[in-house]
């Protein structure tokens, strides 16, 4: 595997009592780069990711993170090896204060995530590292909020700071912007480009805008296969991929 290749799939496949959901989906992640999984509902991506990150067993075919072989792994090892899906540790809990929700996600990049019975001065000592991961998701100025109270764009944020939280070289994100306004919209947008400056982002979105901004490549997926793979001009142009966007609206 090349050494600019992060990650990658090798014919994976994934049939549920004989309804295929991937065939022969051959990927590869470049390091440093945002790459976009998408395609119409039904395609195949949030199987996909849940085959990446050791959530479903794929029926054939490999998966390579950094060069090792890493298909039969479970979720926890997927994101010990550094691969961390959002929702693995996004989970917000809606009572503890935005700080308190990022000292909750370096516990558990420390091994002791369910030790809630230390003492405040050894929780303190990850404060400053908390503070970091919420400026950088421009949340410093809400760090003493109860997360129940915030908008739903700042509770993405809070997710996004979160997932950082466990250092992850190459972070999967699944329809990272869905659900949002204009507003929330660009400022997830430019949250991501941050903190994209030194890790792989693969991610699953809809919003196409948001596709055409960040991503260097996208792969197309239509009915579990992939369909094209290129640039976003590359893609947006080619028949194939037009054709099962405008044909597909009532899947």
């Amino acid at each position: 595997m090349a050494d600019d290749t992060i990650l990658e799939t090798r014919g994976l496949a994934k049939s549920f009592r004989g309804f295929v959901a991937v065939s022969d989906v051959s990927l590869k992640v470049r390091r440093g780069a945002i790459h976009a999984l998408i395609g119409p509902n039904g395609a195949g991506k949030t199987t996909v990711f849940n085959l990446l990150t050791g959530f479903l067993q794929p029926s054939a075919g490999a998966i390579l993170f950094n060069g090792s072989d890493i298909t039969g792994d479970k979720p926890a090892q997927t994101a010990r090896r550094g691969m961390v899906r959002s929702f693995q540790i996004s989970a917000t809990f809606p009572h503890l204060t935005v700080l308190e929700n990022v000292r909750v996600a370096l516990q558990r990049k420390r091994g002791d995530s369910f030790r809630f019975w230390r003492s405040e001065r050894v929780l303190d000592s990850l404060n400053e590292r908390a503070m970091q991961l919420l400026a950088a998701v421009d949340l410093a100025q809400f760090a003493a909020t109860v997360t129940v109270e915030m908008p739903y764009g700042r509770k993405r944020a809070l997710e996004l700071a979160t997932t950082l939280a466990l250092d992850p070289e190459l972070m999967l994100l699944d329809e990272p912007t869905q659900g949002m306004g204009h507003e929330d919209v660009g400022r997830v947008v430019e949250l991501i480009r941050r903190v994209a400056a030194n890790r792989t982002i693969l991610m699953v979105e809809h919003n196409m805008s948001v596709v055409a901004d960040l991503c260097h490549t996208i792969t197309v997926l239509q009915r579990g296969a992939v369909l094209a793979e290129g640039s976003y001009a590359e893609v947006s142009r080619d028949p194939a991929v037009l054709e099962a966007y405008v044909g597909t609206a009532n899947d």
